[in-house]
């Protein structure tokens, strides 16, 4: 299939504090992004602990500590791309692998944070929360080949990126997009230094989260017209 191409420069916008999505960014609520087929690999997930140029973090540990785990593949990618940043940079890996269940309480809980914000149409509902929360069906997350991370220097300090991981839900939430405009000029240099790493290493961004990458899953597919996902739910 052809690749859509999603590009950095055509980000998302924020009007009247919700963030809405400009033509031309495919959401993972596209149903493109479901129809792409998975030919499942059986690739077993691997702890992103103990390899070099990675640095988990403990915000979102779960039960089992699975969240600081990802698909073999995806470890290699990760460890490259980790190679590639300029001395006495890392990735501050803040998540893997996320459960469907947990997939699906988070969006979930998204759409009720919507609600109250007056967003009511179900469709619209879908659509808007799936710009920061995957549906499960299609969550990179869930088939262990996404990640959440960020860069820190040699003393462990994050590296200033506009706002924070996971930052969509507060007064920042408008500078969440990998090309959001206002990022200040700093943040903008350590965003493309963040990408340049990983995009060398065959990751895709989701335009909507300067911090989510992915690789092998539908969404990574379909973005660069593969054939089939390597990774489905896990």
């Amino acid at each position: 299939m052809p690749a859509p191409g999603n590009r950095h420069d055509r980000a998302t916008t924020a009007t009247s504090g919700h963030a809405h999505y400009a033509p031309g960014v495919i959401l993972l609520s596209d149903p493109r992004v479901l129809a792409v087929p998975v030919r499942e690999c059986g690739e077993p997930l691997a702890e992103v602990t103990g390899v070099p140029g990675l640095a988990l973090d403990p915000r979102e540990r779960d039960g089992d500590g699975a969240f600081g785990r990802v698909r073999e593949g995806v470890l290699t990618r990760l460890a490259a791309a980790a190679a590639a940043l300029p001395d006495g940079l890392r990735f501050l890996v803040i998540e893997g692998y996320r459960t469907m269940a947990e997939q699906s309480r988070r969006f979930a809980a998204y759409q009720d944070h919507l609600r109250e914000t007056g967003i009511t149409d179900p469709a619209e509902l879908h659509r808007q929360a799936s710009m920061f929360v995957s549906p499960s069906e299609v969550a990179p997350h869930c088939a262990g080949a996404a990640v959440d991370l960020t860069l820190v220097d040699g003393e462990g300090t994050e590296l200033d990126m506009g706002v924070a991981v996971n930052g969509y839900t507060g007064a920042g939430g408008k500078l969440c997009p990998f090309a959001a405009a206002g990022v200040p000029a700093a943040a903008r240099r350590n965003r493309d230094l963040l990408a340049a790493a990983l995009t060398g290493a065959g990751f895709v961004n989701y335009p909507t989260e300067w911090w989510h990458w992915s690789f092998g899953d539908r969404y990574w597919a379909l973005l660069t017209g593969a054939d089939a996902a390597r990774y489905g739910p896990l």
